[in-house]
């Protein structure tokens, strides 16, 4: 097992694109503040919860061939009618990529093709702070590609945009290997979008995902965004998601974690133009020694703002799951609702699950409330299923498939819906097999 400090140094040894003007002195400056804060410890208030002790028996290895494959290999994961994105171990794939669909005004396309791009060079890595984590410092220097996905106002009724779904899928290679993703959105003022962001494996394998997304949505812009990290159990998953919302604009956001061996998924929301709405969702669904950690911060900054948030965890075996929700009212933000709940079910004796709703608030003009459950599933429901013939097994898997059924119900893609709740359910039918 190498240290913490071995492991960080096997990472630093990769070697990054070489880059021209603004991005090379970005990816110069992320490294240098990589190097300066190094891997987070149980030290560290936000981290405490997350044992990454998992992540350091391994020396990851940067990637340095691509590996083909073909749309079979990818069909469980494909999304009819979408507009797709597709990159294989961080490499954008354009044979396995549809970017037929996508409507007028609606841009999608490899982020290095568009570097020259005053939208680009604008946004990128302007929203979100890499001198205050390794993990955004480290994508932000050694990324390869990315999606870049621009909707211009030209997009306002948003009927004619299909879904834009960016598939990174992770591949099975000799020796573990370390993967940087990115992703960067861009919503013009009044223009709609549903972007569906989703981490897969194939063939198992143990790697290394670092996932970096930043989102800004301008004046009543409007974004439906999904995530579903469902990567290979033997797998890490480390995500950092930052969004700006601009004067009444919609950010509506499911995100799911179903995979990896150790997960986390951070999420930062900044309210900075009047009446923009916020609605989060998240589930992790988990079992065995599989730990999720999901930590959200929503900052109302400016008056008239509203955010809901409903977040679910459902742990089995000997699984962690955390979730750390924080809503900050600042003092200018009069006029702010919001309601955070959170949810959650254990499934045996050995899980565990810690949650902290936090609500801190600097303005006497808002209305705002917090709640947390842990519980355990319903006797009297699991008694009437059984009386009805069900097995206790089959009963349970009912259960748990309904609770979690709220939060897959508001994917905004049907078919996702669909391929998702079949998955779960066959998912716990092979843990209780």
């Amino acid at each position: 097992m190498l240290t913490k400090e071995q492991c960080f140094e096997q990472l630093l040894l990769g070697k990054a694109v070489k880059a021209d003007g603004w991005l090379e002195s970005i990816r110069v400056e992320a490294l240098e503040s990589a190097k300066a804060l190094n891997f987070p410890s149980e030290r560290h208030d936000d981290w405490r919860f997350t044992d990454l002790s998992p992540l350091f028996q391994h020396g990851f290895q940067p990637v340095t061939s691509f590996v083909r494959l073909t749309l079979a290999d990818i069909e469980n994961y494909l999304i009819p009618g979408s507009t797709r994105l597709v990159f294989v171990d961080g490499c954008f794939d354009a044979g396995l990529s549809d970017l037929a669909q996508a409507g007028a005004g609606v841009t999608v396309k490899s982020l290095v093709e568009c570097f020259g791009d005053p939208q680009v060079e604008a946004q990128f890595a302007r929203n979100l702070s890499f001198k205050q984590d390794a993990f955004a410092a480290l994508n932000t220097h050694f990324f390869e590609d990315g999606a870049f996905v621009h909707v211009s106002s030209e997009n306002v009724t948003g009927e004619a945009v299909a879904p834009i779904h960016v598939l990174h899928v992770a591949t099975k290679r000799e020796t573990p290997s370390a993967i940087y993703h990115r992703c960067l959105v861009v919503m013009e003022s009044n223009s709609r979008a549903t972007v569906v962001e989703d981490y897969a494996g194939l063939n198992g394998g143990i790697y290394f995902s670092n996932a970096v997304t930043e989102v800004v949505l301008k004046d009543h812009a409007q974004l439906q965004h999904v995530r579903v990290q469902r990567e290979e159990k033997s797998a890490f998953h480390i995500g950092h998601c930052s969004v700006k919302s601009g004067r009444g604009s919609v950010y509506a956001a499911t995100s799911l974690a179903f995979g990896a061996r150790v997960s986390r998924h951070t999420q930062h929301v900044m309210q900075l133009g009047e009446g923009a709405e916020i609605r989060l969702n998240g589930l992790a669904l988990i079992a065995g020694r599989q730990i999720a950690d999901t930590h959200t911060r929503i900052d109302h900054a400016v008056p008239g703002g509203k955010s809901v948030q409903l977040h679910k965890c459902i742990a089995d075996g000997a699984a962690h799951a955390v979730f750390s929700g924080k809503v900050i009212v600042h003092p200018g933000a009069k006029g702010t609702d919001s309601a955070q709940s959170s949810r959650n079910l254990l499934l045996s004796g050995k899980a565990r699950i810690d949650t902290q709703p936090q609500l801190e608030i600097f303005n006497d003009d808002v209305s705002c409330k917090h709640g947390a459950t842990v519980g355990q599933i319903d006797a009297d429901a699991l008694f009437f299923l059984k009386s009805r013939g069900l097995s206790e097994e089959r009963a349970r898997n009912l259960l748990t498939h309904a609770f979690a059924g709220e939060i897959i119900a508001r994917i905004p893609v049907p078919s996702l819906v669909e391929s998702l709740s079949r998955a779960i359910l066959e998912e716990r039918m092979k843990e209780n097999a």
